[in-house]
């Protein structure tokens, strides 16, 4: 399984980003997909999850600010992140399990700065 996670950047204090992460190697369709991040000097954590029918599952920093969404047709699952904050900076990446072992995107820069 391939994931290439897209969509980051340099966003000032309340701004917006749809985050990006493409699937390959697999039938998308049945896989588990979550979002993690990690701040500099911080442990990676989990932010956001969704299941293969879309049922979600939002960590509770970011329950009213950011949405973990699918597109089956394109293998692709999204994070749209909203009023971020400089809390949110952090190399954000997908992430997903298939048959026991754990797959990880390379990762994408949000960097939230005025």
């Amino acid at each position: 399984v391939q994931l290439q996670a897209s969509g980051g950047g340099l966003v000032q204090p309340g701004g917006s980003l749809r985050l990006s992460c493409a699937a390959s190697g697999s039938t998308f369709s049945n896989l588990f997909m979550e979002w993690y991040r990690q701040a500099p000097g911080e442990q990676r954590e989990w932010v956001a999850s969704i299941t293969s029918i879309g049922a979600t599952s939002t960590a509770g920093s970011v329950k009213d600010r950011f949405t973990i969404s699918r597109d089956n047709a394109k293998s692709t699952v999204y994070l749209q992140t909203n009023s971020l904050g400089p809390e949110d900076t952090a190399v954000y990446y997908c992430h997903t399990r298939v048959q026991g072992y754990t797959y990880w995107g390379q990762g994408t820069q949000v960097t939230v700065s005025s």
